[in-house]
């Protein structure tokens, strides 16, 4: 007999408590300047689909490239969502000036969580001045 197996049966539910510890740890290392404590929060083959890389070293060093560019950028998580191995954070970015009557920057991150530490991130974000996005100031 043939058995299919969901995605769900194969890979272990994160709580949102869980889930919700892992990226608020990560944003203290952030907003702390902590950059070596959240290599921690990352599985060794950590994939991150912005940055096209694997471990975390890359997203230390993007880390370091904003808040050179920004030194009193904070994030913090307003959403939260899990399903499965999955977290989805919507988050505000403090500490950089926004455009004339521009909302407030944000960003959107997707993570696949893997036995309690981040293993792949997905990332969008919003608001940010021209050239000064995540996206742009770690291309390259």
């Amino acid at each position: 007999m043939i058995r299919f197996v969901s995605h769900e049966e194969t890979t272990p539910m994160t709580t949102r408590e869980d889930a919700s510890a892992l990226v608020q740890r990560m944003q203290e290392c952030f907003n702390s300047r902590q950059f070596d404590q959240a290599a921690d929060l990352h599985t060794p083959g950590f994939f991150s689909h912005p940055l096209g890389t694997t471990g975390f070293e890359a997203g230390k060093d993007a880390w370091r490239t904003l808040v050179a560019r920004f030194p009193g950028m904070r994030v913090i998580a307003q959403d939260i969502l899990v399903d499965g191995d999955k977290a989805a954070v919507r988050s505000t970015v403090e500490g950089i000036a926004a455009p004339d009557g521009d909302a407030q920057p944000m960003l959107f991150e997707i993570f696949r969580i893997d036995d309690g530490r981040f293993a792949e991130m997905w990332g969008a974000s919003t608001g940010f001045p021209s050239s000064a996005s995540p996206e742009d100031l770690t291309a390259g």
